[in-house]
């Protein structure tokens, strides 16, 4: 018996013929442009659901568009960075674009590979969420095609920027654990290893935040920062370092710069059979689902993850509208999330 023979594929002439209107009106429809009625709208929308019609990328991309954006996540083990995702995709829900995830791996040579491929696909945009890379890459990236990147600060004529105060939500979590009463309040930080591109990463800033925020508190002589990664890893090891000091310099509360480090803390201070927030304690960042899970209520900063993804997608699109207009930095406001993972210290 042989294989029954490939389908034709439906294109734009057979919608057109389907919904009895002519194929420029299905383009205009399909280009979301001005000109289409929405009644016109309907009827095309209704004829390319029946048909099943599906635009084809390839020979839409020797006309100048594809209609996809290239989305770079640099760990998609951690948590925050969904969040965004869904505001890009919700963002870009009526509209034919279509998102296509690559993996950045925390690295260089990787974010490199992934987003020259997307260059080279044709991709009308990318979005780079945290990027590793330095400066003259991301401006590279910029040249070939619109870019925006998030989650991390400075400027470029060369492409857009939506980031999180991060001084001030680190100030957020220092002034509600001061003002519980706590005076030894430490911070696990992520080690930068590129000093050239050390004031433009978040936890470069959410550092730089604590040490202000406990001089104004004046706490400056109990500052406490251990330079881990913005792992689970890196939030156990680091809490391993503050518990292995005598009672009396221990703290009393500790800031991670991120709820996938403050994981790592909780599991550290239950292996040493302490307490949270008993024995310690413990603030994070990015208000990520599973702080909100009843048994870890973690006390977090929302720095908007959603709305971050959906500023980054205006920007893209005003950016593929317009390649000439002047580049535009979004700097969202944090916000606290107190729960039960912090109170008043037991000394």
């Amino acid at each position: 018996m042989e294989p029954p023979a490939p389908r034709r594929r439906v294109t734009i002439v057979d919608v057109a013929r389907h919904a009895q209107v002519s194929t420029t009106a299905v383009s205009k429809v399909l280009r979301n442009a001005y000109g289409a009625s929405p009644a016109m709208r309907a009827k095309v929308r209704r004829a390319i659901d029946e048909l099943g019609y599906r635009p084809h990328a390839g020979a839409r991309g020797l006309r100048g568009q594809t209609y996809t954006i290239g989305v770079m996540l640099p760990d998609i083990r951690n948590p925050f960075f969904p969040e965004i995702l869904d505001g890009i995709t919700a963002s870009l829900a009526d509209t034919e674009y279509q998102v296509l995830l690559g993996p950045g791996c925390n690295g260089e040579k990787e974010e490199a590979r992934v987003t020259e491929a997307m260059v080279d696909r044709g991709m009308d945009g990318i979005i780079l969420v945290a990027p590793v890379s330095s400066r003259a890459h991301l401006e590279l990236v910029g040249t070939a095609v619109p870019t925006v990147v998030v989650g991390r600060h400075g400027s470029s004529p060369l492409y857009d920027t939506v980031a999180d105060d991060d001084i001030e939500g680190a100030a957020l979590v220092v002034d509600h654990l001061a003002g519980l009463g706590h005076r030894r309040i430490a911070h696990i930080e992520h080690h930068e290893t590129d000093p050239t591109r050390l004031r433009e990463m978040p936890n470069a800033r959410r550092a730089d935040g604590y040490r202000l925020a406990m001089r104004a508190h004046g706490l400056e002589e109990w500052i406490d920062v251990v330079s881990t990664s913005y792992t689970q890893e890196g939030g156990y090891r680091g809490t391993q370092e503050l518990l292995a000091r005598h009672v009396p310099d221990r703290p009393t509360a500790v800031f991670a710069g991120a709820d996938i480090v403050a994981m790592g803390v909780l599991e550290a201070v239950a292996e040493a059979g302490l307490s949270v927030p008993g024995d310690l304690s413990v603030a994070g960042y990015d208000n990520t689902t599973f702080a909100a899970f009843g048994p870890i209520s973690l006390t977090s900063v929302d720095q908007g993850g959603r709305e971050m993804g959906r500023n980054a997608v205006r920007l893209l699109l005003e950016r593929i509208a317009d390649r000439g207009r002047p580049s535009t930095q979004v700097i969202l406001s944090p916000t606290l999330v107190p729960r039960r993972s912090t109170t008043r210290p037991s000394d």
